[in-house]
């Protein structure tokens, strides 16, 4: 399964060059690679790179495969990027309109803080989301049972 699901390439290349893959379509589902013993994958994306990468061991014991995988972020500085960078805009924000527009109406900060506030709640939402997509579709093509957590 990972041979029919899995498009050929370093995960972690997928993240800086993941713009170029708009020109080589692909209806695989995972971008990684893999051995005989071991995986490192993230979504196959066609204009966007995975923020998570799945790596694991298995071994293949009485037709039986014992599978051990974890998933991570795949930059951790993009990761603080994606989850702080609301926070530093909506403090700077504030901090330019207070001190170039003194006597700017209280409905633009309400509107634009709603904005941040919006955006800040969704950047979180969406990161959640994503590892559990990828955990839920990495389950789904390899049917793997009995998941102890």
């Amino acid at each position: 399964r990972l041979k029919e699901n899995t498009k050929i390439g370093r995960a972690e290349l997928k993240l800086s060059l993941g713009i170029f893959s708009i020109f080589c379509l692909s209806s695989k589902s995972f971008y990684g690679t893999f051995d005989d013993s071991s995986f490192r994958l993230t979504e196959n994306y066609n204009f966007t790179s995975g923020l998570y990468l799945l790596k694991g061991e298995y071994q293949n014991i009485n037709n039986k495969v014992k599978l051990n995988y974890i998933i991570e972020p795949m930059s951790k500085i993009g990761m603080i990027w994606l989850k702080y960078f609301p926070f530093v805009a909506i403090i700077g924000f504030n901090s330019f309109f207070f001190f170039n527009f003194k006597n700017a109406p209280n409905d633009i900060y309400i509107v634009f803080n709603l904005f941040f506030a919006f955006i800040i709640f969704h950047s979180r939402w969406n990161i959640k989301r994503k590892k559990k997509n990828l955990e839920q579709k990495f389950i789904e093509i390899f049917e793997i049972e009995n998941i102890d957590k």
